[in-house]
């Protein structure tokens, strides 16, 4: 994995950001239009899907099809390979919903020992300051 043309090296960079993974989530039901995902992916600009979009293609994780009628309509799935990311998905999901709490309050804790470290720094360098 710490090797730069390992193979799941490649395979992490294809996911390591959050609007792939909510983007397929969002279609591993069925098929979707590009007005459903938005509304599905909270905060998520048109600008963000349209990337993500594109990326899953052409990575061949998600088919478009166009279809010829007046107003063009378009939909997204995931194709057999994409569907094959949905159980780690939910493994990371799972994850998440057993150990998160864990990790803000460790973040948390960290931040106010550090808070108390820079506190500690200061009245030290006043003191020895006044004492001079």
């Amino acid at each position: 994995m710490l090797n730069v043309n390992c193979r799941t090296r490649r395979g992490l960079a294809l996911l390591t950001d959050q609007w792939t993974l909510l983007t397929i989530v969002a279609m591993r039901h069925e098929k979707k239009r590009f007005s459903q995902l938005q509304a599905l992916i909270e905060g998520i600009s048109k600008k963000m899907l349209t990337q993500t979009l594109r990326k899953l293609e052409r990575d061949g994780l998600v088919k478009r099809v166009i279809y010829p009628v007046i107003p063009p309509m378009v939909e997204y799935s995931l194709t057999p390979l994409g569907r094959t990311l949905i159980e780690p998905i939910y493994a990371l999901r799972d994850w998440s919903d057993q150990y998160i709490e864990q990790v803000e309050q460790a973040r948390s804790d960290y931040d106010q020992q550090d808070r108390n470290s820079l506190q500690e720094e200061i009245i030290a360098l006043v003191q020895q300051r006044t004492s001079e």
